[in-house]
């Protein structure tokens, strides 16, 4: 209980000393994110945190941290208030009543970039570990300085490229979950993630609704890497009016070869 006071002191700390809260930008974003939350809240087996006041006012100052950042380093193009509570805060949440992660108690976010999803969900659950990877250092190192803020003792960042720290014995096949929010191919992404993730471990992957063939595209990236021959798809446009948003998860049904990931720069340009 004490532990949780010092954070939720924390959190109306950081409020107050960046935009305040008073403004029409930051309530109209504030009751996106509880709406976001409610729905959420509302399927079987959610968090009773989604529901605790004091989480959407760290998801709250999670977004001014991150704006305040984005004024000196290049973190997010979506600055506007409610679109960031909506497609940052809430679209990582997306997977946190999800069976794989709510199993998972090692959990990595691959290119990671502001925080997202790794934080928001770190914040949910404090009892799970979070690694989060970004190839770029500054990205890092914000997201270093987002946790000392906001007193994370669940979260490790590292500056890695996917395709390097995925052959490092410290992580290969060391994760229950791999997550990863970043634009790309499946194969791409997959090729990227798998390696982290032990055999009956799982991977999801923040995409849209699937143009025609992407799946299809992915089997034989899914067969070299150990994943599974099905890909799960969860929508969720009750927690995201409008948009086209899913998660596609992917089993580990074997370990992942040691061919793979392949060197630097190739799963970008010549994918499995």
């Amino acid at each position: 209980m004490m532990e949780r006071q010092k954070h939720d002191g924390e959190y109306r700390r950081v409020q107050d000393n960046f935009f305040g809260t008073e403004t029409e930008d930051y309530q109209a974003a504030e009751e996106q994110l509880r709406k976001g939350l409610e729905a959420l809240a509302h399927r079987e087996g959610a968090a009773a945190r989604l529901r605790d006041p004091s989480y959407a006012d760290s998801l709250m100052a999670l977004m001014q941290i991150v704006l305040e950042g984005n004024e000196k380093i290049n973190l997010t193009t979506i600055t506007e208030m409610v679109e960031f509570a909506t497609l940052h805060l809430v679209d990582s949440l997306a997977c946190a009543v999800m069976p794989e992660m709510k199993s998972a108690q090692k959990i990595i976010d691959v290119g990671s970039g502001a925080g997202f999803p790794g934080l928001p969900l770190a914040m949910l659950f404090p009892e799970k570990r979070f690694l989060l990877t970004d190839s770029l250092r500054k990205r890092v190192e914000f997201i270093r300085l987002a946790v000392s803020t906001l007193e994370l003792d669940n979260v490790v960042a590292i500056h890695a490229r996917a395709e390097n720290a995925g052959r490092e014995p410290a992580y290969r096949e060391g994760f229950d979950l791999a997550l990863c929010r970043a634009v790309g191919k499946l194969p791409v992404i997959l090729e990227y993630c798998l390696p982290f993730v032990r055999v009956g471990g799982a991977g999801i992957f923040y995409k849209t609704v699937p143009a025609k063939g992407e799946i299809e595209d992915s089997l034989a990236a899914r067969k070299l890497l150990g994943g599974s021959a099905s890909v799960r798809i969860e929508t969720y446009s009750d927690i995201l009016p409008g948009r086209r948003h899913a998660l596609y998860i992917i089993e580990k049904k074997r370990p992942t070869p040691g061919t793979y990931p392949r060197r630097e720069g190739l799963p970008a340009k010549v994918p499995l």
